[in-house]
């Protein structure tokens, strides 16, 4: 497949579902549109589809010619979705694995992107059929990882690491997500799961840590209001420097071995 316009496709996964993937997808995808960058969201997690909640998007989509046109957020995120192939939020999408595939290589080279700077896919957990299919069919410039601090979340994502790293997928860094809480009474902070294994993960496979995400409340009640554009964190800004610098450096470091 051919990227066309897609200046970059970015692949975000984290192997283990509950970790804030598809949280931090969507707010790094609003920020980066907040630094004038155009930005799309390929959701691939087909089973469990989280971004249009939580941009307060709704479907169906629509073909006018040219491939399927994307939905578009109130700040101009385009995304696509399974979600938007269903009438009720709630209704499960019951398919087997070459369905799911199938789905994946159409939202990629059958939806009408435009020109963006940054394609992200929103990668479903495990290391099965969609990851291998992005993988092998999508021409995408790198993967990040989102996990928390637990030393489970670790040992999962290190799976989907080996997975990439495997396939020849270069690793553009490690987030530490839900990593502290800051007490809205004394403003201690507080390490809810404990000290964060993300530095010792990001110092073994030789990648960068773009940043460490606390929870914060009001976040994840505009995300349930489908109001994440409206949010502004510190820590998301200096993701979306992170991200950008990372994405860089890989695609500085290919040409060179080109």
């Amino acid at each position: 497949m051919d990227k066309g316009r897609l200046r970059h496709v970015v692949a975000i996964g984290s192997g283990k579902g509950g970790v804030g993937k598809s949280s931090v997808t969507a707010l790094l995808a609003v920020q980066l549109r907040r630094q004038g960058h155009s930005v799309g969201i390929l959701d691939a997690d087909i089973t469990g589809p989280s971004i249009p909640k939580l941009l307060g998007l709704s479907g169906p989509l629509r073909d006018r010619g040219e491939g399927i046109e994307p939905a578009v957020s109130r700040t101009g995120i385009s995304v696509v979705s399974s979600q938007f192939m269903v009438e009720d939020e709630q209704t499960p999408v019951i398919w087997r694995g070459p369905l799911v595939t199938r789905l994946i290589t159409q939202f990629f080279g059958g939806v009408n992107w435009g020109a963006l700077d940054y394609l992200l896919i929103d990668m479903p957990p495990g290391t099965s059929d969609v990851p291998l299919t992005v993988f092998q069919t999508i021409p995408i410039d790198g993967m990040l990882f989102v996990l928390t601090p637990q030393d489970l979340a670790a040992l999962i994502v290190k799976k989907a690491m080996n997975m990439a790293r495997d396939l020849h997928v270069p690793l553009l860094g490690v987030i530490d997500n839900m990593a502290w809480i800051t007490c809205p009474h004394c403003a201690t902070r507080i390490e809810l799961f404990g000290p964060s294994h993300v530095d010792r993960i990001a110092e073994e496979y030789g990648v960068p840590v773009l940043a460490h995400l606390p929870v914060v409340p009001t976040i994840a009640a505009a995300g349930d209001a489908g109001r994440l554009e409206d949010q502004e964190n510190p820590e998301l800004a200096g993701l979306a420097d992170a991200f950008i610098r990372a994405v860089a450096e890989s695609a500085k470091g290919s040409v060179e071995m080109l």
